[in-house]
């Protein structure tokens, strides 16, 4: 019964969606945490059984470290559009932080905060690989926010002692602090205060 079972599940075609299925599974560690997910819970989030989850995307670290993955990316890539040369730094810095916080406070659902700092901090401690792509995740807005102060200071829009890597830093340690204290309950008026006054410091005190 059980060879007929696996023999019709390897002739059909997959009948899912890669990146619906991922979606799916990050939703799930980001609202319970990697450790509390269990299996069946993320058999419901992916809409599949444990076999084909486990055929897909192996077994829950794989699968979460592909979640990971696709974080980053999406991160990396929202980060460049954000950050586009069409606004100034400081608008864009505005624009960016006001997506982020979009994000970590999602209307509909209890505050969730960022994805890779809610829930690879935890895991990074006990898996090495964890912590590779915890440190790649925040370096990669670190990298972007860095190129873009660079250009601003060529322009003139930061002052020509400013240090881009130093303020790229701070930029992302602001990130960072609004992720934690969205998922911690800080209401968004808080948050956006904080955002404001790193905005001014970053931008207003070295601006020509």
């Amino acid at each position: 019964m059980v060879h007929k079972k696996a023999t019709r599940a390897r002739g059909r075609p997959r009948a899912y969606d890669p990146t619906t299925a991922l979606t799916g599974a990050r939703d799930a560690f980001w609202r319970h945490g990697y450790s509390a997910t269990s299996l069946d819970v993320l058999s419901d989030a992916t809409d599949m059984n444990r076999p084909s989850m486990y055929a897909a995307f192996g077994d829950k670290r794989s699968l979460y470290l592909q979640t990971l993955d696709g974080y980053i990316a999406d991160a990396s890539a929202f980060a460049a559009r954000m950050l586009s040369h069409e606004y100034s730094l400081e608008e864009g810095l505005h624009r960016f932080y006001a997506q982020a916080l979009s994000v970590y406070l999602a209307a509909g659902d209890s505050p969730r905060g960022c994805y890779l700092i809610s829930t690879a901090t935890t895991e990074a401690a006990q898996d090495p690989e964890v912590g590779k792509k915890l440190l790649n995740g925040l370096r990669v807005f670190e990298q972007a926010v860095e190129a873009r102060m660079r250009d601003a200071k060529a322009a003139g829009e930061l002052d020509a002692n400013a240090d881009p890597a130093a303020l790229a830093m701070m930029a992302s340690a602001v990130l960072h602090t609004i992720a934690i204290r969205a998922r911690a309950g800080e209401p968004r008026a808080a948050l956006e205060a904080i955002v404001d006054t790193a905005i001014k410091l970053i931008c207003g005190n070295f601006r020509r």
